[in-house]
């Protein structure tokens, strides 16, 4: 990979990657001798309301961008310390050095919370991770990125929320998708449902719905019309809807889709029959 230092570009290679820290080491081939370097301190030495200097390069073309803020807060999330702090860090920043007033890097830049979020959140990963990586230990080890973490510790939807707000999504558009097939049967039912039906069970939205129950519909086979070919025309027609709400409904319910949910759906689509839940 390419590194653009100044005016002069460097050939450069990733020798460690740590997902835990979100950081990565690079080794720069045929480096300048007389660059410019900064120490590194700890973040063991910062203190809530001391002053930091955020550089980087602002949305990756404003270089040399310097902002100032405070150490807002020292931050464990899991075996990661993070530097939370007011100073602007806006996207092109990441990677670039969080210092206090004696020079010291004591952060890495790495992410900003959304505006809608909060005003004046961004955090940078702690130094020390780098130390330990340029010292050759094992990269830290984590289940989800920094910026995952926070976002769930901040009231971002938990993993089961999301996979059931997509349960009710998808339910949403079988019934929609059922509904306007359902509108098709409700026409076909209407037409010859006074010659040929003498009597059939009623526990649901739709007339129709009748065929699914047993002996749920009584014909009238003195009708001059073939009421059984009708019959067997409207419960052809109405079996693949049934199952698609059916494979839909368990769907939902292995996605913890609540069942007062998948109802009101249903009845929103007027597809709602008892029998659903049985």
């Amino acid at each position: 990979m390419s590194l653009q230092v100044g005016n002069a570009t460097y050939t450069a290679r990733v020798t460690t990657v740590s997902n835990g820290s979100d950081l990565a080491l690079l080794q720069v081939y045929n480096p300048n001798p007389n660059q410019p370097t900064l120490r590194l301190g700890s973040a063991s030495t910062a203190r809530v309301g001391q002053e930091v200097i955020a550089i980087g390069s602002a949305l990756g073309v404003l270089s040399n961008t310097v902002t100032r803020g405070i150490v807002s807060a020292v931050r464990q999330v899991g075996n990661i310390t993070l530097l939370q702090t007011d100073a602007a860090i806006n996207p092109g920043n990441s990677g670039g050095p969080l210092v206090d007033r004696s020079g010291l890097v004591i952060g890495i830049n790495s992410m900003a919370v959304a505006a809608q979020a909060g005003q004046g959140l961004a955090f940078a990963v702690a130094i020390d991770h780098a130390t330990q990586l340029l010292a050759g230990q094992a990269p830290a080890v984590a289940a989800q990125t920094p910026l995952t973490a926070l976002t769930k510790a901040m009231g971002a939807p938990s993993e089961g929320d999301q996979l059931r707000a997509r349960g009710e999504q998808t339910y949403g558009q079988v019934m929609e998708w059922a509904s306007k097939n359902g509108q098709q049967l409700d026409a076909y039912w209407d037409k010859y449902a006074s010659s040929c039906v003498v009597s059939s069970s009623r526990s649901g939205d739709r007339a129709w719905f009748a065929v699914f129950e047993p002996n749920g519909v009584k014909l009238n086979f003195a009708s001059t019309y073939n009421c059984q070919s009708w019959l067997e025309t409207l419960q052809s027609n109405a079996e693949p809807i049934k199952a698609q709400i059916d494979k839909a409904g368990e769907v939902a319910r292995q996605s913890g889709v609540y069942p007062g949910v998948l109802r009101d759906l249903r009845r929103r689509h007027r597809m709602n029959w008892d029998g659903w839940d049985r």
